[in-house]
């Protein structure tokens, strides 16, 4: 285990926002955990677990001791006719994992392919896109229980996992029944992730039902995509449409694509006719968050040094740089100003994705 003092975090989040950390831990094993809840000196602290740090906004320096997740390792756990069981080190790069699977010859994430962030943070986001969400694609995770030292292994029922959501993002609710990994608790500071398992399933079927994936094959005139064709059609779909983090600061969609009843979906079509909105299999409607931002005229809009990104409203930027760049305040600022908009013109609450810290 390796304890640090008033680490800069401005490299450690892709929105690029200046903060520190009081104390980081750097984890790098299973055992690291142990030997943090060990130290009576650290462990006595509130806890924040930090990641690629693609999923959240700072507002300010970080007083709860920063876990720092940094456990690697890659390597198939087993291989069946139905499917190959993919383990990753809860630190890995999520992309880099999703590269190394197809480059072993174990297809099933590239829809997934360039979302920011590492593994051990995809199944508290339900990560999703192009047709594929994680839990279409998980088996197991191994966490460790920061209140008890216990190791312990959750499937995929067990993740609770929803729209964006898993037990990983709901605080405990029933601290003192028996069922210490009850669903209904929730999980959220009480749990670090080491170690996630995927199935991917044999034989390899194509997700293609998105019409920008549709267009790239089109136009490719491919009846039949390999896996890596995929992988790559996703890549620049994602490169043409959202700003690359390492360039132009940013924590991905900053908004949840909301859900509406028929009715409410009706209603808003009267109005707007163009209204991007898909059917969902249990009848609901899913609007396009971004849609409604642009209609409300953000893209390209900012407040100090927090934008909207010109080619996709519902992605917000830092504008700034360096010592200027934008605060977590202005961020959101910005985030609550597009609220009341969309809300005063749909009456639709858009729920932010972004941890606020």
């Amino acid at each position: 285990m390796v304890a640090e003092k008033n680490v800069p975090l401005q490299p450690c989040n892709t929105f690029g926002i200046a903060a520190r950390a009081q104390t980081l831990v750097r984890v790098r094993s299973a055992d690291d955990i142990l030997a943090f809840l060990a130290n009576p000196g650290l462990s006595c602290n509130p806890v924040f677990v930090l990641g690629g740090g693609s999923n959240i906004i700072l507002t300010g320096d970080v007083r709860p001791v920063v876990l720092k997740m940094e456990i690697k390792g890659l390597r198939l756990v087993e291989e069946t006719p139905k499917a190959w069981i993919v383990e990753a080190g809860a630190g890995e790069v999520w992309h880099d994992c999703v590269a190394w699977t197809l480059a072993q010859g174990y297809p099933g994430l590239e829809n997934l392919a360039l979302i920011p962030g590492t593994v051990g943070a995809s199944p508290v986001q339900n990560i999703g896109a192009y047709g594929v969400e994680l839990q279409d694609r998980f088996e197991s995770l191994d966490a460790v229980d920061l209140t008890t030292g216990d190791r312990f292994t959750l499937d995929a029922a067990q993740c609770a996992f929803g729209y964006r959501d898993s037990i990983f993002k709901h605080a405990p609710s029933q601290p003192d029944t028996a069922d210490r990994l009850s669903r209904s608790m929730g999980l959220a500071g009480r749990a670090v992730i080491t170690h996630v398992r995927f199935r991917l399933p044999r034989p390899w079927k194509p997700v293609l039902g998105y019409l920008d994936l549709e267009h790239c094959r089109t136009e490719a005139g491919i009846e039949r995509p390999n896996p890596q064709q995929v992988f790559d059609w996703v890549c620049d779909i994602r490169r043409n449409k959202l700003p690359d983090p390492a360039v132009v600061g940013n924590a991905g969609s900053f908004f949840k694509n909301p859900t509406v009843s028929p009715e409410q979906c009706a209603d808003i079509i009267a109005r707007e006719p163009n209204v991007v909105h898909y059917p969902m299999p249990d009848g609901t409607i899913k609007l396009a968050a971004g849609w409604l931002i642009d209609a409300c005229g953000w893209k390209g809009k900012a407040i100090g040094k927090a934008g909207v990104y010109e080619k996709q409203a519902l992605v917000l930027v830092n504008r700034g740089r360096g010592a200027h760049s934008a605060t977590g305040g202005e961020v959101m600022t910005l985030a609550k100003a597009i609220q009341t908009s969309v809300c005063e013109r749909f009456g639709i609450n858009l729920e932010q994705e972004p941890v606020v810290v």
